[in-house]
């Protein structure tokens, strides 16, 4: 590290100087006393003090007292200087007592040259101490911000540091740093000559450090293992944080040699910008390491990362995939069931809502795990999940109360292509005791983009079980009445959106009548999603729309709730 860094280092952990203006107090302090004393003991003075009359010389010991505190107190305080300052001033009166006692006679004077010698001894005895003390302070402080096995600095120097530039608002960039395929380095080498490479590694970015050959003022710190930190400042523009990182970057690529043999190595640099991209510390840190991930799990050419929000929003769906698959095998996906109504409020059926709950028990909105789960390929295991409980609930109460309503569930297009998805239908429904002709199969249009003659064949034997099929969120995807004249559906479901316009305007509400009469034309029945107010039902009427699902009416229940309204409807 340069000077500079090593300095500001040092100045994290010194201790806290006591003002000069103290310092000069206590002289001050120590001279008045002393010039008190020689009067005192020379004074013949008597004074009343509590009815008893006293000479004024009694005050001579206080005083002298107050002196030597004073003498003591600037070495305990300020160390080096109060010593030096105390020492003169000791050895200074010396001769001046010794010519008192011997020259002109005065013999009182005795005590106080024994009383100066014992400070003496005293602030030898201070000084001394405080100088042990000093440098085993100094070794504890060496050891505590570095690190043991490189000698440069460690996770806590490189964190106070930062801390000290956030406090002075000093603009600068942490670079997260990770050694690629390290442990494999490890396993072939074995643990203590991938210790002589990190010490090799950490030598060579501390001569950069050092002697600013990188351009700008860096500091350079092990965090643990094979990851280290680089704290960059003194740049002009972001493009020289880059060109610093670079010059890092090729530094270490320069070939090892080993035991006669050569190595190379790279390594994962992410980096983020104070104020810019974090204003703390720990965040700061945080994201580097984000922006260094990343990296690493690209293993692209290019190994240098600056950090973004879409990067968080990444690491956030990862642990959101990883939050799922604990709930899938925790078995904590569960369904609300929300009703569908015709327009005269009778009850149709539920479709069946996928939920789940974190290790906690807290609820995750289906708006953030949904999306993840289709996106990383576990949507049909949660399909699974909620038709199997589903089936299994109303199964349970059609055994005792025989009912006439529709249950509907999602499947994915995922779900729906996988070669054993019909005998997974009819294997759940039998197991479950719920009759083929109550499950309504909701689909969205894209299937058919995606293979329309396998979807078209899986479609198809579904039916000819006696279940119907539903086309989901119509008109939102890639709408196409020659696919909509090939699917033999039941039900087309108007989405919400549609809805949410209808009666703001009469170009919007003829969209949703012209999607229902397409409907009726094709012989299927029409039911609009989202409806949550009482203008949306009249109108819904009047363009002969068939049912209606939405909060007006109701929204997802629990299953004691939905067995209820069916029992009673």
């Amino acid at each position: 590290m340069g000077s500079n860094q090593q300095n500001e280092i040092n100045n994290l952990f010194k201790e806290k100087k006591s003002p000069t203006s103290v310092f000069v107090f206590l002289i001050a302090l120590y001279f008045i006393s002393q010039i008190v004393v020689i009067f005192t003991s020379r004074s013949e003075l008597m004074v009343n003090i509590n009815g008893r009359m006293l000479p004024l010389s009694f005050a001579t010991g206080i005083f002298t007292s107050i002196g030597n505190i004073c003498i003591i107190s600037m070495v305990a305080v300020y160390h080096r200087k109060g010593f030096a300052a105390a020492l003169t001033i000791l050895l200074v009166q010396f001769p001046s007592i010794l010519m008192t006692i011997f020259v002109a006679g005065i013999y009182t004077s005795i005590p106080g040259l024994f009383t100066n010698l014992m400070t003496l001894v005293a602030i030898i005895l201070i000084y001394s101490n405080d100088v042990k003390k000093e440098k085993y302070q100094k070794s504890l402080s060496v050891q505590a911000v570095t690190d043991r096995l490189t000698g440069i600095y460690n996770r806590f120097a490189a964190t106070e540091y930062i801390s000290s530039l956030i406090s002075k608002k000093a603009p600068f960039a942490v670079v997260s740093i990770d050694i690629n395929n390290f442990k494999s380095i490890n396993d072939s080498l074995g643990h203590s000559n991938g210790n002589k490479i990190l010490i090799e590694i950490a030598k060579r970015w501390k001569i950069v450090a050092e002697s600013g050959a990188s351009g700008t003022t860096d500091l350079v710190a092990r965090l643990s293992g094979d990851e280290f930190c680089l704290i960059i400042k003194g740049y002009a523009t972001k493009d020289d944080i880059i060109k610093t990182i670079k010059h890092y970057e090729n530094v270490l690529e320069n070939k090892f040699t080993l035991n006669d043999n050569d190595y190379f190595i790279n390594a994962s640099f992410g980096y983020a910008i104070y104020p810019d991209d974090a204003a703390e510390t720990d965040t700061i840190l945080s994201y580097s390491d984000v922006a260094m991930y990343d990296v690493k799990k690209k293993n692209s050419s290019n190994h240098i990362c600056h950090f973004t929000q879409e990067l968080l929003r990444e690491e956030n769906n990862l642990e959101i995939e990883r939050e799922i698959r604990k709930a899938i095998d925790e078995d904590r996906i569960y369904a609300l069931f929300q009703p569908q109504f015709d327009v005269n409020h009778h009850l149709r059926g539920f479709e069946a809502l996928a939920r789940m709950r974190d290790e906690e028990g807290n609820i995750v909105s289906p708006g953030t795990f949904i999306p993840v789960a289709e996106k990383v390929g576990l949507i049909d295991r949660i399909d699974s999940s909620v038709f199997d409980k589903s089936t299994s609930f109303f199964g349970e109460i059609l055994k005792n109360h025989p009912a006439d309503f529709t249950l509907s569930v999602n499947v994915s297009v995922r779900h729906l292509m996988k070669a054993d998805f019909v005998d997974e239908i009819i294997s759940t429904l039998g197991r479950n005791n719920f009759p083929a002709d109550h499950l309504e199969i909701e689909i969205t249009e894209s299937i058919m983009i995606e293979s329309a003659e396998k979807a078209l064949e899986c479609i198809n034997e579904l039916k000819n079980y006696g279940i119907k099929i539903a086309i989901d969120d119509f008109g939102t995807g890639y709408s196409s009445l020659s696919y909509l004249n090939k699917l033999p559906a039941d039900l087309l479901k108007i989405d919400k959106s549609f809805i949410d316009k209808m009666n703001l305007n009469e170009s919007s509400k003829q969209y949703v009548a012209a999607i229902i009469s397409i409907g009726h034309i094709m012989n299927f029945e029409v039911i609009s999603e989202g409806v949550e107010d009482v203008d949306q039902i009249e109108t819904l009427k009047k363009i002969n729309c068939d049912f209606i699902q939405g909060f007006i009416w109701g929204k997802p229940l629990p299953e004691n709730e939905a067995k209820e309204l069916l029992l009673n409807a």
